[in-house]
C-alpha cells in the first residue's frame, strides 16, 4: 500500500472520537420512527375479573415502555361480550381531569364490541380497593400533574431527552401509551385485529387525533371537542386573540405536535364531534384541520350553542360511525353539499343545502353568524325554505358589510331503530353538519351585498321553543338551566336606557335566578364576570312581567352591572351557587316556569307593578 495512504489512515485513526450531536425529531414521521408499538412484551397483569349480564369485565395493567431506565405501566378497564369471537374493538381515551370509565366499556360491549378504557391520567380507578395497582408512568409524567409538559419541548426531570425535543412533550408520551393500548386490543383472542377504532373527548379527543395520525392500525376514529389544530397561529379574522406560545422552537412544535401536522397522515375514516362554542375544540380550526385529511371519508357533527357538550342527535353519530366502518351494518350519508352565494336578485346572501339521501331527511337547519370569535359567537337560525325534494335554501340578512359572515347547515336524518350513546338519551334520529363557510368583510363588500338586517327589541317570543338557547339538566325538576348567547349579537344587544323585560308564568311561588355574563371567552375585551338578579315569582296562572335595569344585576363583590353592551350570555336558572352563598333554591317547587316573551323596553315606558326583585 502507498506509504502516504498509510500515513493518512494512521492520522485519521489517531483523531479523538466525537459523538454525534443528538438530533431532535423535526417531523411527525421522524418523531415515531424509532417506536414499534408491538416490540416490547405487554406483560399484562389481571387485577380483577367479573361478569355481569353476559359481559366480561377486567381491570388490567400493561407495560408501556421504559423511559430513562424506569418502566411505565398503564391501568385500564377492558370489557367484551361473553363468548365473543373476532369482534371489532375500541380504544377509549378519557378527557382531562377524568379517568377510565366502566360505563364506556360496558356500553360498547353491549353493542357487540370489545372496549379498552385507558386510565392515562392516573386517577384512582372506579371500584378500586387498597393495594390495587394503577397507572405508573415511572420516570416521566404526562398527566395533569405536569400541566406545563403539554406545551413544552424543554428537558427536565420528567422529560425523556436532555435537549429540546418533542419527545419531552406530554402528548408524545401519551400517544405511545395509547398506541400500546391498540397493541393490547389486537392481542386479545376475542378481537379482530383488523377492526380497531379509537375515540375520546376533550383531551381524549386530542389524543385520538395523535393516535389516528401516527398508527395505521386505526380503522375508524371519532374525536370530540379536541384535536383542532393551528393552536399557535393567530386567527385571521380576530388577530387580537392571544394564543399560547409553546416553550421551545415554535416551528418544531407545529411540525411534530401540531394537530394540523397529523391530519395529512390520517388514513382512517374520521368523524369529528363538536360544539359550536367550544373553548377547546375550536370550531373554525377543527374544519381547517379536517380539510388537511387526505381522503373524503370525514364527517362533522356540531351541536349548536353548546360548549363541550352534545345533544343526543349529535352524540349518537359516534357509535353509528363505528358500526359503519368496523362492522359494516350502517351507512352514513355524505357531507351535505352547501353553497353560499352573494350574487342574488335582492343582494341578500343565500345559503343552499343539498343533502345526501334527501328522502331520509327530517329537518334542515341553517345557522349563521357575524361574530369572528368562534367561542363566543351567537349562531342565528335562518328561515329555511324547501325548494324541492333535493334542495333547501335560506336567506342570511346581515346588519353590516364590515363584519365577517359564517354559515353552516345541520341536516337531521331518521334512523330505523332507536339508538343511544353512553352519555345521551336514546333517540331515533341523528344529525350531520355541512362544511363551515367563512367570508371576510372584503369578500362580502365585493359581492355587492345589501344590508337589510335591523335591530330588534324582541329578543325571543319563544314561538320556536328553545331553538336559540342551550339547556342544561333540562329534564331535572330542580337543577335546570336555560341559556342564550343572543345578547352578544348586535341585532339583540341592549342599549343604554333600555330595560330587560321578561314575561313568565310559574305554577308555584319560587325565586327565579337570572344571570348575565360579560366577556365570555373574550379576554381581549375585559375580564369575564357574572352578574345575578333574583326575582320572586308569585305563582298561579297569571303571567308576570319582570323589568330589570343593569343596576339590578350584582356581581359577587357587590358591584352592579354598568351596561348591557358587553353581556355575552343570559341564563335563567333555578339556583346559583356563589361560594357558600346559594341564590334561589335547589328544590324548585312545581313545574318549570313558562317563558312567553323576552324583550327590551325603551326608557320612559311605564314600569309594571312591583316585580319581586330581591
Amino acid at each position: 500500500m502507498n506509504r502516504c495512504v498509510l500515513i493518512g489512515i494512521a492520522f485519521v485513526l489517531s483523531l479523538p472520537l466525537v459523538a454525534a450531536e443528538p438530533k431532535s425529531p423535526a417531523t411527525v414521521t421522524e418523531l415515531y420512527a424509532d417506536f414499534d408499538p408491538r416490540k416490547d412484551p405487554l406483560d399484562t397483569k389481571l387485577v380483577r375479573e367479573w361478569e355481569k349480564d353476559g359481559i366480561v369485565y377486567r381491570t388490567v395493567t400493561f407495560h408501556v415502555g421504559t423511559f430513562k431506565g424506569t418502566p411505565a405501566r398503564l391501568a385500564a378497564f377492558y370489557a367484551f361480550p361473553r363468548g365473543a369471537k373476532r369482534v371489532a374493538a375500541l380504544l377509549h381515551l378519557h378527557g382531562g381531569g377524568q379517568r377510565a370509565f366502566l360505563h364506556e366499556v360496558e356500553f360498547h360491549a353491549r353493542r357487540g364490541y370489545a372496549c379498552l378504557s385507558l386510565n392515562w391520567g392516573g386517577r384512582e380507578m372506579e371500584g378500586a380497593t387498597d393495594g390495587d395497582p394503577n397507572t405508573d408512568w415511572g420516570a416521566v409524567d404526562p398527566t395533569q400533574n405536569n400541566v406545563p409538559g403539554y406545551f413544552s419541548l424543554q428537558p427536565g426531570d420528567k422529560a425523556i431527552d436532555p435537549f429540546d425535543s418533542p419527545r419531552n412533550n406530554n402528548w408524545y408520551v401519551l400517544t405511545l401509551g395509547a398506541r400500546r393500548g391498540l397493541t393490547f386490543l389486537e392481542q386479545q383472542p376475542e378481537v379482530d385485529p383488523d377492526k380497531l377504532g379509537v375515540y375520546g373527548h376533550s383531551m381524549g379527543g386530542s389524543l385520538t387525533v395523535y393516535v389516528a395520525g401516527s398508527d395505521r392500525r386505526v380503522r375508524a376514529a371519532a374525536p370530540s371537542v379536541g384535536g383542532s389544530g393551528f393552536r399557535t397561529q393567530p386567527w385571521p379574522l380576530l388577530p387580537q386573540v392571544t394564543l399560547e406560545t409553546p416553550i421551545g422552537d415554535v416551528q418544531v412544535f407545529e411540525a411534530t405536535l401540531g394537530f394540523e401536522s397529523y391530519a395529512p397522515h390520517i388514513a382512517a375514516p374520521l368523524l369529528w364531534l363538536g360544539s359550536t362554542n367550544d373553548f377547546h375544540g375550536i370550531m373554525d380550526d377543527t374544519y381547517r384541520t379536517g380539510a388537511l385529511i387526505p381522503h373524503e371519508n370525514v364527517r362533522y357533527a356540531f351541536t349548536p350553542h353548546m360548549n363541550h357538550r352534545f345533544t343526543p342527535e349529535f352524540a349518537v353519530t359516534r357509535p353509528l360511525w363505528f358500526d359503519q366502518h368496523l362492522e359494516g351494518n350502517f351507512t352514513f350519508p355524505q357531507t351535505p353539499q352547501t353553497h353560499l352565494s352573494f350574487a342574488t336578485m335582492d343582494r341578500v346572501p343565500l345559503f343552499e343545502v343539498r343533502p345526501d339521501s334527501p328522502r331520509d331527511v327530517t329537518e334542515v337547519i341553517v345557522h349563521y353568524s357575524i361574530d369572528p370569535d368562534p367561542r363566543a359567537r351567537f349562531w342565528r337560525s335562518a328561515d329555511v325554505v324547501k325548494m324541492d325534494d333535493t334542495r333547501w335554501t335560506a336567506a342570511l340578512p346581515i346588519p353590516s358589510v364590515d363584519q365577517p359572515l359564517f354559515a353552516f347547515a345541520n341536516v337531521v336524518y331518521k334512523v330505523q331503530k332507536t339508538e343511544s350513546e353512553p352519555s345521551a338519551r336514546p333517540i331515533e334520529r341523528f344529525a350531520l353538519s355541512s362544511r363551515l363557510h367563512a367570508a371576510a368583510p372584503a369578500e362580502i363588500a365585493a359581492g355587492g351585498v345589501r344590508v337589510t338586517d335591523e335591530r330588534d327589541p324582541l329578543i325571543d317570543g319563544f314561538a320556536h321553543g328553545w331553538r336559540d338557547w342551550y339547556t342544561l339538566s333540562a329534564d331535572n325538576p330542580h337543577h335546570w338551566e336555560l341559556s342564550t348567547r343572543k345578547l352578544a349579537d348586535p341585532k339583540w344587544q341592549g342599549h343604554d336606557g333600555q330595560r330587560l323585560s321578561v314575561e313568565v308564568r310559574a305554577e308555584k311561588p319560587n325565586d327565579l335566578v337570572i344571570v348575565l355574563t360579560e366577556n365570555v371567552f373574550r379576554p381581549y375585551r375585559g375580564q369575564q364576570k357574572e352578574f345575578v338578579a333574583v326575582v320572586n315569582l308569585a305563582g298561579g296562572q297569571a303571567t308576570q312581567t319582570i323589568v330589570l335595569e343593569p343596576r339590578n344585576f350584582l356581581a359577587s363583590d357587590g358591584a352592579a352591572l354598568s351596561a348591557w353592551k358587553h353581556v355575552d350570555l343570559l341564563s335563567f336558572r333555578a339556583y346559583y351557587e356563589r361560594g357558600k352563598t346559594l341564590l334561589g333554591s335547589k328544590t324548585w317547587d312545581g313545574p318549570q316556569p313558562v317563558f312567553t316573551k323576552l324583550w327590551w323596553q325603551a326608557e320612559g315606558v311605564p314600569r309594571p307593578t312591583p316585580f319581586g326583585l330581591r
